[in-house]
């Protein structure tokens, strides 16, 4: 019998009950026994939700009140000096203050964390816009089990009367993507970290746990022979101990040159990624031996489109037809962590368009129906077979979908329109002419607080319950406030505060043809951080100015000089549930004609500087290297082509934030933005190395404060901090900023921050160099 299986279940639930939760516990509002029921509640409805869909093999411990690479972290005693722990269980807050950075609060200092212990580095889950945090690891580090956390989860889930397989991050992954406090190598930890996971294991076979599914998601990286052997070593010793039947779970692409050294493991089931890496499958059936289970991931575990479950029948019926369906599992291609919960809520989507689309509900809807037509036929699922084809018909040719005009005017693009009219050098002449700015001028990335009043006002717009005028009013009058404010702390280049906005994908991808937006589509991004993604349906284009008017405004307030705030095209691209029907590079530069209108329009109206951000530039690679230069190529293409019509007295900037440069510093520098601000706080400045070693002949707003934690530095800490930059970079290079925008923060802690970045680039121009 074919087994109806899931990799992993969206943590937030439903109606976000985890991020509200989260942010009660951290108010106050909740103590911590209020904060974990609601937790085992909600892992209990989804334990229950998966049943009841007909999925065999449920995940456990797929659920993270933060996040899962920190509580791998936590659990394996990989808790730095500092956060309030030698033995024993890691308490909530050492995990959170891990997580966020310590705040002073009672908690913490029953813990003995200490006063001010940084965040841990955040970066991205792979390709993904999830963050994961980074593991702290240390040459000759101590591992130990501080609690069996799959077990408890598998426990809990027993007592709830579900039989769950227990996730787990596998060591060769957990390893990889740490990093080490002095530059030793992780997988040199292989051996000291190998007897926890043992530990683990055998715990979970001794509580009759019949399935493991250990993650090993750098399989979809190409892997030196040392993680090669890595892999070797470390599933070949936990195969002496007890264990249950491990499920080695590769996704986010195809093995490719690891399929060798993975079908030699002794491993009693493998994940394949069907979907971003439906080529292997025909290596993986000659490699894989027919005693190892295959698990099939055929369902697109990160995408929102309806599976063409006739496709996808087909697929399973081959690989049945050389192996049987007595050792296969079909399963999404991923967790299924990367998309909305259930499509049923989405009452108010256009019909059409919501009958193309699946989340996680339907597609765990699919994977059984599935595994049941494999086992029983096609004539056991006509129907949905018959539903299935009218939707992938219906979407293939709907006139709503292709736009003509967007066609030709992409057909019409010219190298010319992909490049500055002058080189850096000669463009920083005029601009410094055309706007001029101090040593180490300040800024900020963009938005201000959305304070309740804010999210109030644009709620009773929506339901109507406040007229537009109004609405605007209000909007005007917290611009008129910010930027007095802004003025009176002395900040130099001056933003509107984006009080009008959403989300930064969100307010373009509103305003732009092809676009769809959701009321419930939330995905977690970082903790109890959730973003909505756009669904890209059709062609793109830009029907009438969308940020111009505010950002005008704002210009008319002040003297100084206000950034117009875009989100580059790649962005808008890589955080949206993107149309699968045409390649991503087509999408990509249609959002880059919509937004060349826009900055053309933008410097029309005054705005001598331009800031389009592109953080998601680098989380957009392929995970294969091979891949890069063609992605490269076209991302770098779109952001020129959109910021590359302006005059050289209009300065662009652009932003980018919790990514490694190192290796695409060339793609960077070929961007050719005036000034970039990137993320720099949490690595202390070490990001930077990359730019200095290259030599980056742009300028640079290294971040000095961590605005993902609600810690306040103070002058001192961020002076420290832009003295680190200056060992990297030249002065006349240097802008002082946060490392991001500043929408998810409180004023209480945005204006002591921001006082205390001036006064610190103030400190910085008394001692040191003028800008030449």
């Amino acid at each position: 019998m074919t087994l109806a299986s899931n990799l992993g279940f969206p943590r937030i639930g439903r109606q976000r009950e985890l991020k509200f939760a989260l942010e009660k516990f951290w108010s106050g509002e909740l103590d911590e026994a209020g904060l974990q029921a609601r937790a085992a509640e909600l892992r209990a409805t989804h334990w229950r939700l998966q049943q009841g869909l007909g999925i065999s093999h449920v995940p456990g411990n797929d659920f993270a009140l933060y996040d899962h690479v920190l509580d791998t972290a936590c659990m394996v005693g990989a808790v730095p000096e500092g956060y309030g722990w030698s033995e024993g269980p890691v308490s909530l807050a050492t995990v959170f203050a891990l997580a966020r950075g310590a705040r002073g609060t009672e908690a913490e200092r029953a813990a003995g964390i200490a006063a001010g212990s940084p965040a841990l580095e955040m970066t991205k889950w792979f390709d993904t816009n999830y963050h994961y945090l980074v593991p702290q690891l240390a040459r000759g580090q101590r591992f130990v089990l501080t609690g069996n956390q799959p077990l408890a989860m598998f426990r809990e889930a027993q007592a709830r009367n579900t039989r769950t397989r227990p996730v787990l991050l596998g060591p060769v992954s957990f390893l990889m993507l740490a990093k080490t406090v002095d530059g030793s190598d992780p997988l040199d930890l292989l051996d000291a970290l190998l007897p926890v996971y043992a530990e683990i294991l055998a715990q979970l076979a001794e509580a009759k746990a019949p399935w493991v599914q250990m993650d090993e998601p750098v399989l979809a990286l190409d892997l030196s022979d040392k993680a090669k052997l890595a892999f070797a070593l470390a599933y070949g010793r936990l195969a002496q101990g007890p264990a249950p039947e491990l499920l080695l779970a590769s996704y986010f692409g195809p093995l490719g040159g690891n399929l060798a050294t993975v079908a030699r493991l002794p491993v009693a089931g493998l994940h394949l990624d069907l979907v971003r890496g439906a080529g292997q499958l025909d290596d993986a059936l000659a490699a894989v031996p027919a005693s190892t289970w295959l698990s099939l991931g055929v369902v697109n575990g990160r995408n929102v489109w309806r599976t063409d479950l006739r496709a996808a029948l087909a697929t399973l019926q081959r690989v049945a037809a050389a192996r049987g369906t007595r050792r296969l599992m079909v399963a999404p291609s991923c967790s299924l962590l990367h998309v909305p919960v259930d499509v049923e809520q989405e009452a108010g989507l256009d019909p059409e368009l919501k009958g193309w689309l699946a989340f996680a509900t339907q597609k765990l809807g699919e994977v059984a129906l599935l595994a049941r037509g494999l086992d029983e036929g096609e004539a056991a699922v006509a129907a949905a077979l018959k539903d299935s084809d009218r939707a992938v018909q219906s979407r293939r040719d709907s006139a709503r979908v292709h736009d003509p005009k967007v066609a030709a005017r992409l057909a019409s693009i010219t190298p010319e329109m992909e490049r500055r009219a002058t080189p850096f050098a000669e463009r920083r002449a005029r601009q410094r002419t055309h706007v001029s700015l101090p040593a180490f001028p300040t800024t900020t990335i963009g938005s201000f607080p959305q304070t309740p009043e804010v999210r109030k006002a644009r709620a009773a717009l929506h339901r109507g319950s406040l007229a537009q005028p109004d609405y605007d009013q209000a909007i005007a009058g917290w611009i008129d406030e910010a930027v007095h404010w802004q003025e009176e702390v002395g900040l130099d280049v001056l933003v509107h505060g984006e009080f009008e906005r959403n989300d930064m994908v969100q307010y373009f991808g509103e305003q732009m043809a092809g676009f769809a937006f959701t009321r419930h589509g939330w995905v977690q991004s970082y903790g109890s951080r959730c973003v909505a993604p756009p669904v890209i349906w059709g062609d793109v284009s830009r029907p009438q100015p969308m940020t111009v008017r505010w950002s005008a405004y704002a210009q008319s307030r002040t003297d100084r000089p206000v950034k117009g705030m875009l989100t580059g095209p790649v962005t808008m691209l890589q955080w949206s549930f993107v149309r699968d029907d045409q390649p991503r590079e087509t999408v990509c530069r249609q959002i880059a004609l919509a937004l060349r209108d826009e900055v053309v329009d933008l410097e029309a109206a005054g705005i001598a500087i331009i800031q389009i951000d592109e953080p998601a530039l680098r989380e957009g690679l392929p995970l294969r290297r091979p891949d890069w230069p063609g992605y490269l190529d076209w991302a770098v293409a779109s952001f020129r082509l959109c910021s590359s019509a302006v005059r050289d007295e209009t300065q662009v900037h652009t932003h980018m934030c919790y990514s490694e440069f190192n290796d695409i510093m060339p793609a960077i520098a070929a961007m050719d933005a005036d000034a970039i601000s990137i993320e720099t706080t949490r690595s202390r400045m070490e990001l930077l190395d990359a730019f200095a070693q290259t030599a980056y002949p742009n300028e640079i707003g290294p971040g000095v404060w961590d605005i993902h934690s609600p810690r306040v530095p103070d002058a001192g800490e961020i002076a420290e901090l832009l003295q680190r930059a200056r060992q990297r970079l030249q002065d006349w290079q240097i802008w002082v900023n946060p490392d991001c925008g500043l929408k998810t923060r409180k004023w209480d802690e945005v204006r002591p921050a921001l006082v205390n970045m001036v006064a610190a680039a103030r400190q910085l121009r008394r001692g040191g160099e003028a800008r030449p």
